[in-house]
C-alpha cells in the first residue's frame, strides 16, 4: 500500500511542488459572479471546480490544500462545499490536504481522525497541532499506518505571534520548535519502518518560508521530513527561502489568495469587471494562470 505522503511526493516530482490553496472567501469573488449563484457556498464550489479542473490540465500544481475555516464560516451550506470540493480533488488523481489543524487528546483526537479519515469528509492528509503534546498526535498517525494517510505536523508556522511560542527558549536548552522537531524525527522514522521502500513517511511537517534566517538550519534538523510550506506569495514569502526548504523534492509549497484573487491583478478581467461582463471562468482563468507562474517561480524557470 502506497501511503498517500509518498504519492505527494511523486506527484511533486512529476508536476513541480506547488499546491493550491483552497482558502476560497466568497469575498473573493468578484459580485457579478456571486450573484449567479443561490448561495456564496455554491459560487465558491463552482470556482474551486473551475479551479481544479484547469490545474489538472496544466499540470501545474500537485496537490490542493482545503482550509476547513472558510467553509466552516458558511455554515451547513459551506460544509458542503467544503465536502464537495475534498470530492473534486480526489477525483482529480491530485492529493488533497484538509487544513483542519486538529490537536485534542485521547477519544476526542480519535473522533478527529475519524471525521477527516472516513466519512463525509475525507481527506488524504491533515495538519495537526502537537503543542498540546505530542499524545494529540498519536490518534492520526495509527490512521496513518493503518489506512495509509498522511499528516503535517505544525512545526515552524508563518504567523508573526510564531515567535510568542515556537522561538521561545527552553531551560533545558533549545527552542521550543526544536524539541517538537526531536520528536517530530522519530514519529518519522516509525512511519517510515512501517512502510518500507517507500521515499518518505506519511509523517511530515509545517514549516513556514517568511523568514529566510533559519529555513536552511529547519532543513538540516529534518531532513528526511516532507515539508508543507505556507507563506509564499501573499504572504511575503520569498520563492528562494521555499526552494532551500524543499531540499531534494521533499516538500509542496502552498499559494493561496495570490492564486484565487490573481484576477484582482488581471487587467483584461479589471476592465470586464467595470462592465459588468467577468465571469467566473474568466476568475478561473487567470488562477490557473497564477499557478503556471508561481510554479515556474518556484522552479526558477
Amino acid at each position: 500500500m502506497e501511503h498517500n505522503m509518498d504519492k505527494l511526493r511523486s506527484l511533486a516530482a512529476k508536476y513541480g511542488p506547488l499546491c493550491v490553496g483552497l482558502d476560497t472567501d466568497p469575498s473573493y469573488l468578484p459580485e457579478p459572479v456571486l450573484k449567479g449563484f443561490a448561495s456564496p457556498a455554491e459560487a465558491v464550489l463552482a470556482y474551486n471546480k473551475e479551479i481544479i479542473s484547469r490545474v489538472k490540465s496544466d499540470g501545474s500544481a500537485c496537490c490542493f490544500k482545503v482550509q476547513a475555516a472558510y467553509y466552516e464560516a458558511m455554515g451547513l451550506a459551506g460544509m458542503k462545499a467544503y465536502a464537495e470540493t475534498l470530492k473534486a480533488v480526489r477525483d482529480s488523481g491530485l492529493v488533497c490536504i484538509s487544513d483542519v489543524k486538529r490537536g485534542d487528546i485521547a477519544a476526542s483526537a480519535t473522533a478527529y481522525a475519524r471525521a477527516h479519515f472516513s466519512g463525509d469528509f475525507e481527506t488524504d492528509i491533515i495538519t495537526v497541532n502537537p503543542y498540546m503534546g505530542f499524545d494529540t498526535v498519536k490518534a492520526f498517525t495509527d490512521f496513518c499506518m493503518k489506512e495509509g494517510k498522511g499528516i503535517f505536523v505544525l512545526l515552524r508556522t508563518s504567523n508573526p505571534g510564531m515567535c510568542d511560542i515556537e522561538q521561545q527558549e527552553l531551560k533545558a536548552g533549545g527552542r521550543v520548535l526544536d524539541k517538537v522537531a526531536a520528536e517530530l524525527n522519530r514519529i518519522v522514522q516509525e512511519g517510515k519502518a512501517s512502510f518500507p521502500g517507500q521515499t518518505c513517511s506519511p509523517v511530515g511537517a509545517v514549516v513556514g518560508c517568511t523568514e529566510e534566517s533559519d529555513a536552511a538550519a529547519l532543513r538540516a534538523l529534518c531532513p528526511e521530513v516532507f515539508f508543507l510550506i505556507p507563506g509564499y506569495g501573499a504572504q511575503g514569502g520569498a520563492a528562494s527561502i521555499a526552494r532551500t526548504l524543499l531540499g531534494d523534492n521533499m516538500g509542496t509549497v502552498n499559494s493561496s489568495r495570490g492564486i484565487l484573487c490573481a484576477w484582482k491583478k488581471d487587467e483584461a478581467c479589471q476592465e470586464k469587471n467595470k462592465v459588468g461582463t467577468l465571469t467566473l471562468s474568466d476568475i478561473a482563468d487567470s488562477a490557473a494562470r497564477a499557478a503556471v507562474a508561481s510554479k515556474k517561480d518556484l522552479l526558477a524557470l
